[in-house]
């Protein structure tokens, strides 16, 4: 029993903190594999990069890559579930914090310029190799994004009843959002006049207030 007990503890450490040490080193290559693959299909496109250059990318042999992924496309769909379960768990974790929807719009915009400047590959290929994936894949991140459009949605519409906004269409302005902060990958510049933060108080002003100088005017 002495001597099991020595080899569950080997390197002063016993089997359970082995284990858990291994799997985050594992953890820890899968996020590479991502970051790198993603780096290779903004430059290359997804159909001409091969788990070849992935590897070569990583410094490792292809058998090892597919000890982490058996896949290109799984790489893919990796990176797809990885974007949208940041923003769905930042989003979860300021549920338990008291603010108001502005606040909360402006924290939207801020996580998700955020993914963009420190991410940008993984964002190019979630939103340029969607088509990519198998339908069960892609039904699977629909989902989620769905989930996460609901969340945003959740925070206008209860905004419209508190009174903070205007008696807007929930989905619509939900939808205008993303579609005026998503689309802000293809032109924002990391390093430049404006960093994530800057930015997003900037949108946040644009889509909260309007920028008619007479807003109450309607237009004929």
């Amino acid at each position: 029993m002495a001597r099991a007990a020595r080899a569950c503890n080997v390197g002063g450490m016993s089997a359970a903190e082995t284990t858990t040490r291994s799997t985050a080193r594992s953890g820890a290559q899968r996020q590479r594999v991502l970051r790198e693959a993603a780096s290779l299909f903004e430059v290359t496109g997804y159909h001409n990069t091969s788990m070849e250059d992935i590897a070569s990318r990583m410094g490792l042999r292809k058998p090892t890559l597919y000890h982490y992924f058996k896949s290109k496309e799984e790489i893919l769909f990796g990176i797809h579930d990885a974007f949208i379960d940041r923003l769905i768990d930042r989003q979860k974790a300021r549920q338990a914090i008291a603010m108001d929807g502005r606040q909360q719009l402006l924290e939207i915009i801020m996580d998700m310029l955020q993914v963009i400047d420190e991410q940008r590959g993984e964002v190019r290929a979630f939103f340029e190799f969607f088509r990519e994936l198998s339908p069960d894949r892609r039904d699977s991140i629909a989902r989620e994004q769905g989930g996460y459009e609901g969340f945003v949605e959740g925070v206008i519409r209860l905004g419209v009843e508190a009174g903070e906004f205007r008696n807007v269409d929930p989905r619509l302005a939900a939808l205008t959002l993303f579609g005026m902060v998503n689309w802000s990958y293809q032109w924002f510049q990391p390093g430049g006049r404006l960093g994530p933060r800057e930015l997003s108080y900037v949108m946040w002003d644009m889509f909260v207030k309007g920028i008619g100088n007479t807003p109450d005017a309607d237009v004929r």
